[in-house]
């Protein structure tokens, strides 16, 4: 069973249900999912007790909290201009599933860093190292869909030529690199350096 906040994807089906990518071609749907895991992997750690799945959790809230964070920034920044920038007017979403999509995930995820888990290791080089590649990744994930499908699942990509896409997938890769030092910054401020360097 998929998590409730995606069924609209099963209970209506577009022509993406047939697409090559399905849903995966979007950067949300990466990020919904790689939240999803963060989770499940901490409840079981919880449950388990097991030291090695707190690991896991760790190192998965790393790379989908501020991917989630930089999903909600550049969505609600490109919906603020044209929301057919990102999803074609046909396929726009209610209030609620949208919320659920673009901004719950990066909500709940960086309340459990903040709150609930140890401080990150990760330094910005790295972070802008690790960020830059997803970046990259996705890019060639996306192209690879256009080559099958002969259409991009981003209106916005379609507007862009390929210097410009380059120029956003580098913004992007920067903008999640320093989501990843600011989250850093504000767990000190709440928690503390004494928690951070015992950590």
């Amino acid at each position: 069973m998929p998590p409730k906040v995606m069924r609209p994807l099963i209970d209506y089906p577009t022509l993406i249900n047939d697409a090559y990518g399905w849903h995966f071609q979007y950067l949300t749907i990466i990020g919904l999912t790689l939240a999803t895991a963060t989770f499940a992997a901490g409840s079981l750690a919880d449950i388990t007790s097991s030291r090695r799945l707190f690991r896991l959790k760790t190192a998965l809230s790393v790379i989908a909290t501020p991917l989630e964070v930089l999903i909600t920034t550049l969505y609600g920044s490109l919906v603020s201009i044209d929301k057919e920038l990102v999803i074609p007017k046909e396929f726009q979403l209610g209030l609620l599933p949208d919320i659920g999509f673009h901004a719950v995930p990066a909500l709940f995820l960086t309340v459990d860093y903040l709150l609930f888990s140890p401080p990150w290791t990760i330094q910005f080089r790295q972070a802008l190292a690790l960020s830059t590649a997803l970046a990259f990744a996705y890019w060639f994930w996306v192209e690879t869909c256009f080559r099958h499908n002969g259409w991009y699942p981003y209106p916005i990509f379609e507007a862009l030529t390929t210097p410009w896409r380059i120029g956003l997938f580098c913004f992007s890769g920067v903008l999640m690199a320093g989501s990843t030092e600011v989250l850093k910054l504000v767990y000190r401020k709440i928690n503390g350096p004494d928690r951070a360097e015992k950590s």
